[in-house]
């Protein structure tokens, strides 16, 4: 691999989970060329294919110029939604955003000889959650009694019979109450509570797990990296509050270690971000796999070790 190849690193402009990869890259002489292509105006770039070669030429930001055929590898983070000069009307802004999402996103979709990390439509079709489970099940991953459904009283069945139950999202969205922006928590849900409002969208339900903590799984390649993660008191979502988190690094046992990476084999994934609750049993019961997912919160060793894999994975520029 030539040393002067840049990694590519699609984010967007406060990202500090990829600002930990940058810096180990930088760090070993690997060239980064880092960008934001969704704001408008932001990339200028011209690919050309024919004549045996395929996309090629040059795309230039404010700060760096590639050669779209030398990308190493791409580092697809959290670039933001493509949008268009704000001085167009409605119509011309609809049409200039498809036209640069299907063109420039196309082409920075469509390099050659390079690893994604991931590509961005292995991330899209991994992100939905009836998939994530699955695949999760036929990896021969646990997963607790699942609902997804528009129906109300199928949904207060399900959680008599198997409550207690939660609700989750099956998507993360932005979502405002009086101009006011909310997140919504996975939270217990009585059978009596469940309204005729579940009609209006799938509502996804799961049986509660009897859990002693929840487990952070980093998969980068075939290297795992799991991470325990306790709270003070009892707890469904350990996100409400962080001052009361402790991460310790666990292993990951063999059978769910197989699971893990029979799911990443069948989604065509080069990383993913699991979580799993374990259970007063020791058993690791799975609640989903963000292809895209956070990691560099845990504990300081074992982000680095993850930093140190990713920066591996993308300097060799081909799957592991």
């Amino acid at each position: 691999m030539a040393p002067h190849r840049p990694v590519v690193v699609l984010t967007e402009l406060d990202d500090l989970t990829a600002d930990c990869v940058i810096t180990e890259l930088h760090g070993r002489g690997i060239p980064v060329v880092r960008l934001d292509p969704g704001p408008p105006g932001t990339v200028t770039f011209s690919a050309y294919a024919g004549a045996g070669r395929i996309w090629h030429g040059p795309l230039t930001t404010p700060s760096r110029t590639l050669d779209l055929e030398h990308a190493r590898a791409v580092y697809y983070r959290r670039p933001s939604p493509y949008t268009s000069p704000e001085d167009l009307d409605a119509q011309q802004r609809e049409f200039a955003t498809a036209q640069t999402r299907h063109g420039l996103g196309g082409v920075l979709a469509a390099l050659t000889h390079c690893l994604y990390v991931n590509h961005p439509h292995r991330n899209w079709g991994a992100e939905y959650k009836p998939r994530q489970i699955a695949v999760a099940m036929q990896a021969g991953l646990d997963v607790p009694p699942t609902l997804i459904t528009n129906d109300a009283e199928a949904a207060r069945t399900f959680a008599k019979v198997n409550g207690p139950v939660v609700y989750k999202p099956l998507r993360s969205t932005e979502y405002r109450e009086n101009g006011d922006l909310r997140t919504i928590w996975v939270r217990q849900v009585e059978a009596d509570e469940i309204g005729d409002g579940v009609a209006t969208c799938p509502h996804l339900f799961q049986q509660v797990v009897a859990k002693t903590a929840d487990i952070r799984v980093a998969a980068v390649g075939r290297d795992l990296f799991a991470t325990r993660i306790a709270i003070d008191g009892d707890h469904l979502d350990w996100r409400l509050d962080y001052e009361r988190i402790a991460f310790s690094p666990v292993d990951v046992p063999g059978p769910v270690r197989r699971g893990i990476h029979s799911y990443m084999d069948t989604l065509g994934l080069s990383f993913g971000a699991f979580d799993f609750a374990l259970d007063h049993s020791g058993a690791w019961r799975f609640y989903e796999c963000n292809p895209n997912g956070q990691w560099a919160f845990v504990d300081d060793d074992t982000t680095k070790a993850i930093t140190t894999a990713l920066a591996d994975l993308l300097g060799k520029g081909h799957p592991a």
